[in-house]
């Protein structure tokens, strides 16, 4: 078996292609048996997130990634809105192309989802999205840059969303913040006492693997939310990762850069095949190939490169997402979708 076949190019799932910081290494390493024994204590990894976002202390919840925020949003709206016997369940509001756990989450927590269709072009929906909204739309989740298009939420939408819908929770997912350089965090944020965002630990941190995720708001607005959560949301070694993590702005600087300068790379790339791709703010591109997208990732996959087909999303019909991540991978891929292309421009027996 070949070297890629065994350990393939992972640029499916807008992971960090390099990996997590050596300091972080270090931290787990340092763990001794009894901090395994006991519980945690989040005082310091809580204090050291709160500057890291800028916020007051009470201004931050830890979570077991970003996922368990958007499921403790589902439930405190479900919660917070019993309804009686034979009423509709509450509306979660869901902006296509979205990523899935929206939907899901709302699910679980008994919500009723509305979807709400882009045109012809995966940019946000504005017209649609104020026409989906009715007051029995309780959770709205917005994403900022959005995945799977890393196309930016226009301008000054964000407030007009929150003051459009005063009764509903909006759950702002800023999953890519850190390479968009853009946050709904700061002072604005205490006017918005219907927003909570979102933030993750796993993409340009590298801490996916140890789910470290965050949410972030007034300490009104996230009471509900706390009161739905488990009390230890993460394990020693995510805790220990984390206070490493955010104190190593190097690591953090160098892995944005690599993804802009690859996101560059991916760009030129779709220029000079013919291939159309959005401006992506984000740690991937998505790029359109055509009735030949499944065949083109079947094709990298073989030669050891892993990249996502979205086509089945709204507003994405022959699009595949590409990780742009570490330079030397982003090059590896472009090789790959180039030799992929080139084999399904050619004809093919029957």
């Amino acid at each position: 078996m070949s070297a890629s076949a065994a350990r393939p190019l992972r640029l499916h799932l807008n992971e960090h292609t390099g990996g997590c910081s050596p300091a972080v290494l270090a931290a787990i390493r340092a763990i001794a048996r009894e901090d395994i024994a006991r519980y945690p204590d989040y005082a310091p990894v809580t204090s050291a997130s709160e500057r890291h976002f800028g916020v007051d202390a009470g201004w931050i919840t830890l979570t077991n990634g970003l996922d368990e925020g958007l499921h403790a949003a589902a439930y405190a709206v479900a919660r917070t809105n019993r309804r009686l016997a034979g009423a509709r369940p509450p509306i979660a509001l869901v902006v296509e192309p979205a990523f899935e756990m929206y939907a899901a989450c709302a699910d679980a927590a008994g919500l009723d989802v509305r979807r709400v269709l882009p045109g012809d072009d995966p940019a946000f929906p504005v017209e649609a999205f104020f026409a989906a909204l009715s007051p029995d739309v309780r959770l709205i989740y917005l994403t900022d840059p959005n995945n799977p298009t890393g196309l930016a939420m226009p301008p000054g939408l964000l407030d007009r969303i929150c003051a459009a819908a005063p009764w509903a929770l909006v759950m702002l997912d800023e999953a890519y913040a850190e390479y968009s350089g853009r946050t709904a965090i700061g002072p604005a944020l205490d006017r918005r006492r219907n927003l909570i965002v979102g933030r993750t630990f796993a993409k340009a941190f590298g801490l996916a693997g140890l789910r470290v995720g965050a949410i972030v708001a007034h300490p009104e607005t996230l009471a509900p939310l706390r009161r739905v959560l488990p009390p230890f949301p993460l394990n020693i070694c995510a805790v220990r990762a984390l206070e490493a993590a955010v104190e190593d702005r190097a690591y953090l600087e160098w892995s944005i850069a690599q993804a802009g300068e690859s996101r560059g790379l991916v760009a030129g790339a779709c220029r000079r095949l013919g291939l159309h791709c959005w401006p992506s703010e984000a740690n991937f591109v998505l790029v359109r190939i055509g009735d030949e997208v499944g065949r083109v990732v079947e094709e990298m996959a073989a030669a050891g490169v892993l990249v996502r087909d979205r086509s089945q999303q709204p507003g994405c019909a022959g699009c595949c997402r590409i990780t742009a991540g570490v330079v030397d991978h982003t090059r590896r891929a472009i090789a790959a979708l180039e030799d992929a292309l080139r084999s399904s421009r050619r004809p093919h027996r029957a």
